[in-house]
């Protein structure tokens, strides 16, 4: 399998094009946004189960997510009763929740690896928050280990970025896709770093957006309110944009893909 190493500004065009995918059927993938953000608000308020559960679906919702986009790229109008279809062919749900369970079982172990050496500053910042009421030396001290965390992250999620739907489109292993995977990440890095970006300056652009409209008036009620409904279209568009970055890494046209 051969991953292309594209230019870097290829990481505009794959939100140029997620974009174009979204404006395709809007109704469609901003409900499949929000229908994630749900999955999010009720794993966030529900622990340790529902983040778990969370986690260890995010395989089968990329899948779906970037088997919508196909289907979006090839002119197809996305209905109601297609959206699991991609977890239906014969072990690839049990696989891509076993690909869940690794990139749960991988993220606490780099928890461990960067917090662990600092434990014991940590746990003094945490009986002086406790003893004065005071928060920043608890800041001060997982500051580094976050930063730790974060790089080691970073990696971790290259390898996993394209492995799920390599599982499930290519019928490969899953350590065959993450290798795959973080293959493809690594040759396209400052591309992935432009998309970054892009998507950073999107976020900023919003939120700077709604302040400025609070700062002249606007009621931040309001503003909280409208705010919503915009990250939700924010969030379907990047969503939108993964089927892109697959395509053109893998050198994939919608003629080559079959819906599923």
């Amino acid at each position: 399998m051969q991953a292309l190493a594209l230019n870097a500004l290829s990481g505009w065009r794959w939100v140029s094009d997620g974009w174009t995918l979204f404006r395709t059927q809007p109704l469609a993938f901003f409900s499949w946004a929000m229908f994630i953000s749900l999955l999010l608000m009720v794993a966030s308020i529900t622990p340790p189960i529902g983040p778990i559960l969370f986690v260890i679906l995010m395989p089968a919702v990329t899948v779906v997510t970037l088997s919508a986009g196909r289907h979006a790229a090839q002119g197809h109008k996305m209905l109601l009763n297609m959206w699991l279809e991609p977890l239906k062919p014969s072990g690839v749900f049990k696989r891509l929740v076993g690909m869940g369970a690794l990139y749960l079982v991988i993220c606490l172990l780099l928890g461990l690896l960067a917090f662990v050496p600092f434990a014991a500053e940590v746990s003094e910042a945490l009986k002086a928050m406790t003893d004065a009421n005071n928060l920043m030396p608890l800041l001060d001290a997982v500051r580094t280990p976050m930063i730790i965390f974060a790089v080691f992250y970073m990696l971790m999620a290259a390898i996993f970025w394209y492995a799920p739907v390599l599982v499930a489109w290519h019928q490969i292993s899953i350590f065959r896709a993450l290798f795959f995977s973080g293959i493809a990440c690594w040759r396209n890095k400052w591309v992935f770093l432009v998309y970054g970006l892009c998507w950073l300056a999107v976020f900023l652009a919003i939120d700077s957006a709604l302040t400025i409209l609070v700062w002249i008036g606007l009621s931040k009620t309001i503003a909280a309110t409208v705010q919503v409904p915009i990250n939700i279209v924010g969030g379907a568009v990047l969503y939108c944009s993964f089927y892109p970055s697959y395509a053109s890494v893998f050198m994939t046209t919608e003629s080559e893909q079959s819906p599923a």
